[in-house]
C-alpha cells in the first residue's frame, strides 16, 4: 500500500507566483502603526512616523477644501500592475472614479499621489514605485523626501516615465497650477527628519 500525502502535492504541483491577493492575506494581521506595501513583488513593512505623519496631515488639509473626501484617500491599497500592491500615503482620486467590481480602484482612478520618503523605502519611492505610477499614468507624482528638505512634482507621463521635474525646497510652494489639481500647495508645514 503507497500512502499519499495530498498537501505535498498541491504545493508540488502550485507552478504560479502568489498573487497580491494572497501575499496581502499571508501578512495579515498587519500590526498596528505599521504599513505594508509589496513592490516588485517585495514586501515593505515600516512603521509610520510623527514626521511622516505631520507631512501626509498636512497636503490633506490643502487638498480638503478643493476636494471631496470621498476622492482622497491614505494608506488604501491600490495595485499598480503585477507585483505592485502600494498603499500611498496620499491618492486624489478623479470625480468620475468608481470601485472595479471587487470594490477596489485601479491606477486609471488616480489623478494625483504623493509619497512621504522613509530612509527604509525611499529607493522604492524613487525608483520602481515612481516607474509604476508613470506607467499607469497618474497625472501628477509628489515625492517629499524630510531628509533632504525637497520635494519632487513629477508630471507629464508618457511611455513609462515622467517628462516634467520640479524640485522644490521644503518651505517653498509647490505650484500644482499646470497640472489637473491646479492649486499651489504650501510646504511651510512640512517637519524635518
Amino acid at each position: 500500500m503507497t500512502v499519499v500525502d495530498t498537501d505535498r502535492i498541491d504545493m508540488a504541483d502550485i507552478g504560479d507566483e502568489p498573487t497580491l491577493d494572497e501575499m496581502f492575506a499571508w501578512l495579515e494581521p498587519v500590526p498596528e502603526g505599521f504599513k505594508v506595501e509589496i513592490v516588485e513583488g517585495t514586501v515593505h513593512m515600516s512603521p509610520q512616523r510623527d514626521t511622516h505623519w505631520r507631512i501626509i496631515l498636512a497636503i490633506i488639509k490643502q487638498l480638503l477644501p478643493r476636494f471631496a473626501d470621498d476622492r482622497l484617500l491614505s494608506d488604501v491599497r491600490i495595485d499598480f500592475g503585477e507585483g505592485n500592491g502600494f498603499a500611498p500615503d496620499v491618492v486624489k482620486l478623479f470625480d468620475s472614479a468608481r470601485k472595479d467590481g471587487r470594490g477596489r480602484w485601479l491606477p486609471e482612478h488616480v489623478e494625483f499621489v504623493a509619497e512621504v520618503i522613509s530612509k527604509g523605502t525611499a529607493a522604492s519611492d524613487y525608483g520602481p514605485k515612481k516607474e509604476a505610477y508613470a506607467t499607469a499614468g497618474v497625472p501628477a507624482l509628489l515625492i517629499v523626501d524630510p531628509y533632504t528638505g525637497r520635494c519632487l512634482l513629477h508630471s507629464e507621463p508618457k511611455d513609462g516615465e515622467y517628462h516634467k521635474k520640479l524640485v522644490v525646497d521644503s518651505g517653498l510652494d509647490v505650484d500644482l497650477t499646470g497640472t489637473s489639481l491646479d492649486l499651489v500647495l504650501k510646504t511651510d508645514a512640512f517637519p524635518r527628519d
